[in-house]
């Protein structure tokens, strides 16, 4: 629907938004294209950083829900300044949206959560805003490393004040998660 790459370019808050947060190469772009079930909705890339702006994507017509791609966070590849600059867009984006519903954080399985996940968590827990831990990627581990990164993920999302309790584990490849996940973006657009 549209680009933002600064907050005077959001579009109308005319619906409730749901918004996709996560490290860079953690797999948003596919894991939204696997929600639409539209293969080129989303750009993917091999590059870190790439989405610079929020990208908006509007379900239904008229717009019942808007899905928001946020720039990745944690890449080093970028300069400092554009890093500040994106870092100030989303951070004045998440505190100041009144129609956004819910962020959903996403988090490599294989990886687990980072130090910068956890500091994107401490930002929305004082910012009030609702967010809920996705990891992604599930097919690319073992499913006994995944259950041991659900139960840890679980534990430090549980000392944060506004995290779902709820996790859902996803693979963009093989679709597992991906109903859970359209279920808990209804769930939260409508509550």
């Amino acid at each position: 629907m549209k680009s933002a790459p600064t907050l005077k370019f959001l579009p109308d808050p005319e619906c409730p938004e749901i918004a996709f947060a996560g490290r860079s190469n953690v797999g948003k772009s596919s894991l939204l294209n696997a929600l639409t079930n539209r293969k080129g909705l989303a750009r993917t890339s091999n590059t870190p950083g790439r989405t610079q702006e929020l990208n908006f994507f509007d379900v239904g017509r008229p717009p019942q829900i808007r899905l928001v791609d946020m720039p990745g966070y944690g890449f080093a590849e970028a300069p400092k300044d554009l890093v500040k600059r994106w870092r100030f867009l989303v951070n004045d984006f998440l505190r100041g949206r009144a129609v956004l519903r819910r962020a959903f954080v996403l988090v490599d399985s294989r990886h687990g959560l980072k130090p910068v996940d956890l500091e994107i968590m401490d930002m929305l827990d004082s910012a009030a805003v609702n967010y809920q831990l996705v990891l992604t990627k599930a097919d690319k581990i073992k499913p006994t490393e995944l259950a041991v990164v659900l139960e840890q993920t679980t534990a430090e999302s549980a000392k944060h004040a506004a995290a779902h309790p709820q996790l859902i584990a996803t693979s963009s490849e093989t679709g597992s998660g991906i109903t859970e996940l359209r279920a808990a973006i209804l769930e939260a657009a409508t509550s």
